[in-house]
């Protein structure tokens, strides 16, 4: 049951990543991200207390922002630490990739040094695993995702909420959400000097000249993808000017950006997005064409600006490259629903597959049938008897399922039927659940070692994997358990596919040099509507079972 509910614990913690890494490029000010970047550690890491350490122009670090603890922001908020102590301190200790975990046996040469620090009350650990109220942890805020960027800050932890040091999921997100917090800290900064920029293009007819320049600066050096587009008119949308960084984001140089819009860059099925996204202030995640033919995913943030204060309007448009920030989503989703031997879908994306094609009301339901009918028939007479040009039979009805308890007779879901049980196959087909238990393996584990075990599994998946169509799934249940769903089959074509499946895996598997045999039994059921995903594996389970006590029966009475 554990192993079965880390995929949910570990999506809970996604979501709870993803919420705060939002609220990060929310805040309205620098002062506000720093309090975010700190707040977000409490809500959405599981830690306590945290602290953010941010560089000042003279290189010493100040502590900006402290969530957790009452007592720990009044001893500590407003404090500087100098940079040679920090350096001294990220210096020591191990490494969890970008992280510095300094554990309390060595970090006792730190208690007099000038960072500012607060320390928890607590017992000594019971475990080795457990942490110590004198453990430190800190996350450096780099510019870039391998820690070898500009130096931003360091957000320092304490007291995880289970009590243990944190496992390696943990210290990924952590290290993730640093660097997020060095993204969401860089465009504060960006939006306060475009944002005064602003105020003085608005404010300072006088002076419009050194305005303009000042805002040229800051668009074309700006780290980030920056673009000016017309607003209003026949050409809404068009790109009037683009900085050099997102001309090399693009790979497009700039006389060849004024050609375009960003609705002629984007993604076929991004473009809804862009079109929802307002024009004053709006943002959007999508992607956008590069000159290869490839997509990049990026955040635009707009903003209106005004060339002079009565003249025409333009759009300000920010890029932020989040390539790095998907590709990182992505693979905490699939590792989530995957199993992560056999790379195969795991337990719990099995049953969302399976739950996703079967709907409480079984197909043909006589009853739920006659009710909708009489329903339809009561409220609107005989459909058959409206004439051509009158209204829809069923037009003013799309609430009538919940009086009935089922859809309308002709509902969009396409109901999973089983093949009929009957001794003959009659050429119906289904969704058919091929549930397969390893036989041998135990003894293989048992003699060869977990080692050998794996690399079993690992070739099994293989083999199940290759002996199956390409819509078909392939999912790991656990243990030596795997369920293959296979759509459109008939009975004679499962018991096919399940004979196949056998023999594939019967083959040695060659481990280190040795060769080592499991076998396989299946049992065959078959999904349909009015089943639970657990019904259609546990029916499929029990099948298997009998399949593999009358095999053991055969090879007794043949011995």
């Amino acid at each position: 049951m554990e192993a079965e509910s880390e995929p949910y614990v570990r999506l809970t913690t996604l979501r709870q990543l993803h919420k705060v890494v939002a609220e990060l490029n929310t805040a309205r000010s620098l002062a506000d991200t720093l309090q975010s970047v700190a707040d977000g550690v409490i809500n959405g890491l599981g830690f306590e207390l945290a602290a953010v350490n941010l560089v000042r122009p003279d290189g010493d670090l100040v502590v900006a922002a402290v969530a957790g603890s009452a007592g720990a922001e009044a001893l500590m908020a407003g404090r500087v630490g100098s940079r040679d102590s920090w350096e001294r301190r990220l210096s020591m200790g191990e490494r969890w990739g970008t992280l510095c975990f300094v554990p309390y046996t060595e970090g006792w040469v730190l208690d007099d040094d000038d960072v500012p620090q607060w320390h928890s009350a607590g017992p000594d650990p019971s475990f080795t695993d457990d942490w110590h109220p004198r453990d430190r942890l800190f996350a450096p805020m780099h510019t870039s995702p391998d820690g070898k960027g500009e130096l931003l800050g360091v957000i320092s932890v304490d007291r995880p909420r289970n009590g243990r040091r944190p496992n390696s999921w943990s210290r990924e997100a952590l290290q993730m959400y640093a660097f997020q917090s060095a993204i969401a800290i860089s465009n504060s900064r960006l939006r306060a000097n475009m944002q005064r920029a602003l105020v003085r293009l608005e404010r300072e007819q006088q002076a419009l000249r050194a305005s303009e320049e000042s805002f040229r600066q800051a668009f074309e050096y700006a780290p980030s993808g920056m673009a000016v587009a017309e607003m209003g008119g026949d050409q809404h949308g068009r790109l009037l000017r683009t900085n050099d960084a997102l001309c090399r984001l693009l790979g497009r140089p700039a006389s060849a950006m004024r050609r375009y819009s960003f609705s002629d860059l984007v993604h076929p099925d991004d473009i809804g997005t862009l079109l929802r996204t307002s024009a004053e202030g709006g943002r959007a995640e999508l992607r956008l064409a590069r000159r290869d033919g490839s997509y990049i995913w990026v955040s635009l943030r707009n903003s209106v600006v005004a060339d002079t204060a009565d003249g025409p309007r333009f759009l300000l448009t920010h890029v932020e490259d989040i390539e790095e920030r998907k590709r990182h989503e992505l693979q905490l989703a699939h590792r989530a629903s995957h199993d992560a031997l056999t790379g195969l879908p795991n337990s719990a994306e099995l049953r969302a597959r399976l739950s996703a094609r079967l709907c409480g009301r079984a197909p043909g339901d006589a009853a739920d049938a006659y009710a909708v009918s009489a329903a339809v028939f009561a409220a609107v007479g005989d459909p058959t008897a409206y004439p051509a040009e009158g209204p829809e039979p069923y037009e003013g009805l799309e609430g009538m399922e919940r009086s009935v308890g089922g859809a309308l007779p002709y509902d969009h879901h396409v109901h999973t039927v089983a093949p009929s049980d009957g001794p003959a196959d009659d050429g119906s087909k289904g969704l058919a659940v091929l549930f397969c238990d390893l036989d041998g393996f135990k003894s293989i584990n048992d003699r060869f070692g977990h080692h050998t075990g794996d690399a079993v599994l690992i070739e099994v998946a293989r083999r199940l994997t290759s002996g199956v169509r390409d819509g078909d799934t392939v999912a790991r249940l656990g243990g030596d358990e795997f369920v293959v769903l296979a759509d459109g089959l008939g009975t004679a074509d499962a018991q096919d596919l399940a004979v196949r499946l056998r023999n594939a895996i019967i083959p040695p598997i060659r481990v280190d040099g040795r060769a080592v045999r499991v076998g396989a039994s299946f049992g065959i059921s078959w999904a349909g509507c009015g089943m639970t995903a657990e019904e259609v594996l546990q029916s499929a389970d029990q099948r298997m079972y009998v399949e593999k006590r009358s095999r053991a029966k055969a090879n007794r009475r043949a011995g």
